[in-house]
């Protein structure tokens, strides 16, 4: 990753460290520049929606973090397999990506140049791509697409999971460390995005899709 901005750069990027203790550990914790700004837009449910119901089962807590079905994000068709065919015939807009967004899953060096909207957050768009990369081989990651979402890693005591989380009002530096956290250590051999291109998605529906990835209030992943 490559960081362009207007702003003087820092050599030194902030990668948020992935470490294993014996109590207590985490790969990765967005700060007051990512997943704990998000929490307003969580609490705006006046009743249950879709997106609410979907996201309440697939979060573990407690003894059941790190288990099941939902500990590992591989990509988006992957993580709905688990619904019955009941939910996908009742609710069809959340199997589905909204249009105007896409889902790209990529090694590292990802090849890609972030730049943010606004210093210090905001969320943060592709700048350009590096000549012979991974991003400019794959094709489909475009100067100007913004990015939504991302998958990142948390370790609990012995515990771990990757999740898809989103990512539009992050700084520079918690988008770097979402994807550094992605090791081999914790089978990871690719990093997940998912990006906005502008002028083809409608933003209530990218809300709705986002929302069903945030993590809930009580979810381990909003405490440091």
């Amino acid at each position: 990753m490559t960081k362009a901005s207007a702003q003087p750069l820092t050599l030194a990027l902030l990668f948020l460290g992935v470490c294993l203790l014996p109590q207590k550990a985490t790969a990765f914790i967005a700060g007051a520049g990512g997943i704990q700004r998000q929490r307003q837009s969580a609490s705006t449910f006046s009743s249950p929606s879709p997106s609410a119901l979907f996201n309440s089962v697939t979060w573990n807590n407690g003894n059941s973090y790190g288990k099941g079905e939902f500990r590992f994000y591989k990509n988006f068709d992957e993580w709905m397999k688990p619904f019955p065919a009941e939910d996908r015939e009742l609710y069809p807009d959340m199997f589905r990506i909204p249009d105007g967004v896409y889902e790209v899953r990529m090694a590292k060096p990802l090849g890609i140049v972030f730049e943010e909207f606004e210093a210090g957050g905001g969320g943060v768009f592709v700048a350009g791509l590096v000549e012979g990369g991974n991003a400019e081989a794959r094709g489909i990651v475009q100067p100007g697409d913004k990015l939504i979402g991302v998958t990142a890693i948390k370790v609990i005591g012995a515990k771990w999971e990757r999740r898809l989380l989103p990512c539009g009002t992050w700084d520079f530096d918690t988008v770097v460390g979402a994807i550094g956290s992605n090791d081999v250590k914790w089978g990871c051999d690719d990093v997940v995005l998912q990006f906005e291109r502008p002028g083809e998605a409608k933003e209530e529906e990218v809300k709705k899709h986002l929302d069903f990835f945030e993590p809930p209030f009580a979810s381990s992943w909003k405490r440091g």
